[in-house]
């Protein structure tokens, strides 16, 4: 009788090899031809892919000021990633460390619940990451318009949007070691205005303005406030998708997650603290692209457009990082056998997922016609019903397999584990009470989506209609390495 395990209690060479080093080697096997070698990710362009999964810069924190006054936001700054951020870094790094594959939170969903959960995990996780990437041309575009007013609106605007789409898909379709390195020097080159923004504000700042709650006659817009520092501050999970491209992932991912999360919390409260403090406060002006309006004020011309310059550069890390999540989630998928085998198709010039992510860029172009609030909401409710789910199979594989050998273990008891999953998750419910209805509508309809593709999926399995992988038969019925 076959073995029915992907990772068992006494694992042979092979699996075990699997399990650490999915897909390594110097040639790989696919559909009988041979596709080349490809670099394994390194700690730096790893920080860099997760500092752009979450932040990109404090590009978009500015609406937060906006929506409650300079003290609400600076708390929310500070307060918000001890209650969310380290809480979801944290969960991360230990299921990313023990289950080391493409896939990420599938697996753990799959591994805790079944394979229902795991397939509606993905299809939650991969909806809300495809329609997040829909934002970044338009926001591009958007930054592009104020030198090249011909893009605000109409045909021009809509031919830029779908070119820079495919432009940037390609240099994903390249390789991840490229994009890895390329969001290093995006982040570097973002991040040095701010720098000397925060450098020049200096003799200008008055702290008594950091204690503002607002002006008087500015209605407080909490929706807008939450879901600004929300959106701000999640998808700390969407790398462990990337596992299985990480080298030694046991070591590399908590490093990276610790060096990322301080990057991203200062990258955001300096700036914050700078410009709120060096500024007289106009709250209403504090939209998304006020940081370029007040570099221009305090240092001049050549760093508001530095930094307009490097607004575009940060949506452009931002797109690269999010779409490698998105498509080698869905080469995950693919190798679990929750979708077709076809779907994890790698090029035999750059080893990465070709077909992952053509699926990927046009479901986002196909969602660009949505506006920038409405594709943030849904985004981020979608991304809560996941992370609801996420904290749930944490708890549950803790208590399902607690001899399970945890390269990373979150040094806390099981009652600890339950305060750290409960306070983030009472803030992702009150997300999702305050959407509006046609966020109710689409998640509801993109939620029945899933479900109906995971029986459609079963129903293709069972009467041969598609190809998929025998992997993802095998992963529901595991034992585990010990």
């Amino acid at each position: 009788m076959e073995d029915s395990s992907l990772y068992t209690s006494t694992p042979s060479s092979q699996q075990q090899h699997l399990l650490n080093h999915p897909r390594e080697g110097s040639e790989t096997e696919q559909d009988g031809s041979k596709t080349k070698s490809h670099k394994k990710l390194a700690l730096l362009p790893l920080v860099f892919l997760i500092y752009f999964e979450v932040a990109g810069g404090p590009y978009g924190e500015e609406p937060s000021v906006g929506a409650a006054g300079p003290l609400i936001a600076i708390l929310g700054f500070v307060v918000f990633p001890f209650i969310w951020s380290i809480p979801e870094a944290l969960l991360t790094a230990e299921l990313a460390t023990t289950f080391p594959g493409n896939g990420g939170f599938v697996i753990w969903a799959n591994e805790a619940f079944g394979p229902f959960w795991g397939s509606l995990m993905g299809f939650w996780k991969f909806f809300s990451g495809v329609i997040n990437l829909a934002s970044y041309p338009v926001l591009c575009i958007n930054y592009l318009k104020l030198v090249v007013p011909a893009l605000s609106s109409g045909f021009p605007r809509s031919v830029s949007i779908f070119l820079s789409t495919c432009v940037l898909s390609f240099l994903n379709y390249s390789g991840l070691a490229i994009v890895g390195y390329t969001a290093v020097v995006l982040g570097v080159f973002s991040l040095l205005p701010f720098v000397l923004l925060s450098l020049f504000s200096l003799p200008k700042i008055d702290p008594n303005k950091w204690l503002s709650f607002g002006q008087e006659g500015v209605e407080n817009d909490w929706t807008l406030y939450f879901n600004t520092i929300f959106w701000n501050l999640n998808f700390w999970d969407s790398a462990s998708t990337l596992a299985g491209e990480v080298e030694e992932p046991h070591k590399t991912f908590p490093k990276a997650l610790f060096s990322a999360g301080l990057l991203t919390c200062l990258g955001y409260i300096i700036p914050l603290l700078a410009a709120t403090g060096a500024m007289p406060l106009d709250q209403q002006s504090w939209v998304g692209g006020y940081f370029a309006h007040v570099a221009g004020v305090i240092a001049g011309n050549w760093l508001k457009i530095w930094m307009e310059i490097g607004a575009v550069l940060s949506i452009i890390g931002l797109f690269e990082a999010q779409l490698s999540s998105a498509a080698y989630q869905l080469l995950g998928m693919a190798d679990l056998g929750f979708i077709p085998r076809i779907f994890g198709e790698r090029s035999k010039w750059f080893n990465t997922p070709w077909m992952a992510i053509l699926i990927s860029t046009v479901i986002a172009l196909g969602m660009s016609f949505l506006t920038f609030t409405e594709i943030i909401s849904t985004v981020n409710f979608l991304y809560s019903l996941g992370m609801l789910l996420e904290f749930a199979a944490f708890l549950r594989l803790r208590r399902k397999f607690p001899a399970l050998k945890r390269p990373f273990q979150v040094p806390l008891g099981f009652f600890g584990l339950v305060i750290m999953c409960f306070v983030p998750s009472v803030l992702l419910v009150y997300v999702m009470s305050v959407a509006s209805k046609i966020v109710y509508v689409a998640s509801a309809f993109l939620t029945s989506l899933g479900i109906a593709l995971y029986y459609f999926m079963n129903l293709s399995k069972s009467r041969k209609w598609l190809e998929f992988s025998r992997v993802g038969d095998k992963l529901g019925e595991n034992d585990y390495v010990l």
